[in-house]
């Protein structure tokens, strides 16, 4: 059964890195951060790094792209929370499953505003959540966008420096050992969730208020 799974692993990585050189990749890179940040369930994360492995020398430019597009749709995110929110942005949280998470979202942001973009923009939370949040409890527009491009950047271009640094060596090594490096990415990624609670339960008081959140008006 595992040597079944690696197989297919090893089928689906090889399909997605031809892929990720195609001549549209970088608009598909584009389109799938844009609506990621605002409605769309899929990470772009994984597609970013595989284009970087295809081409590393083109790594810093496809992080710009990741970054710049993730941003606009933060804003498009931000306007559905604003404007949208009765007729699109709740219908679509409850699609995606984030209906309980929204009030708890909305507490944080009040409470630790920029930070909390930061910090959710950085980690695997899922950032349209926080972007649709931000919208509907009005958070000041040029912090919001000014924090959003910083946490997109830090994870996307992080990833477009080691791979243009590092593209080939790295790529020889998932390569040889992909199942130990899919391993070691499922790990990262509870640990950035992991690392997202001890950062948000440094004030328990804090804490105790959002995690109890049903509830959730678009001022206080």
């Amino acid at each position: 059964m595992i040597r079944n799974m690696m197989k297919l692993l090893r089928g689906l990585y090889e399909w997605t890195m031809d892929k990720a050189a195609h001549p549209h990749a970088q608009g598909w890179l584009a389109f799938f951060c844009f609506v990621e940040a605002s409605f769309f369930p899929i990470p772009p994360h994984p597609l970013l790094g595989l284009m970087c492995l295809a081409e590393p020398k083109k790594a810093v430019r496809f992080a710009a792209i990741a970054t710049l597009a993730s941003v606009a749709g933060a804003m498009f995110g931000y306007a559905i929370g604003y404007g949208l929110y009765d007729t699109v942005g709740e219908p679509l949280l409850g699609l995606l499953g984030l209906s309980e998470s929204f009030p708890v979202a909305a507490c944080y942001l009040r409470e630790y505003d920029v930070e909390a973009i930061l910090i959710a923009g950085a980690t695997p939370v899922p950032f349209k959540l926080l972007t649709i949040t931000a919208g509907f409890i009005e958070m000041a527009f040029v912090p919001f966008v000014l924090a959003s491009l910083a946490a997109r950047a830090l994870i996307f271009m992080t990833v477009g420096i080691l791979f243009r640094v590092f593209g080939a060596p790295i790529k020889r090594v998932i390569d040889e050992y992909l199942g130990w490096v899919t391993t070691a990415f499922v790990v990262l990624v509870v640990g950035g969730f992991l690392v997202l609670t001890q950062l948000s339960g440094s004030d328990e008081q804090v804490k105790d208020k959002c995690e109890a959140a049903t509830s959730v008006q678009a001022s206080e």
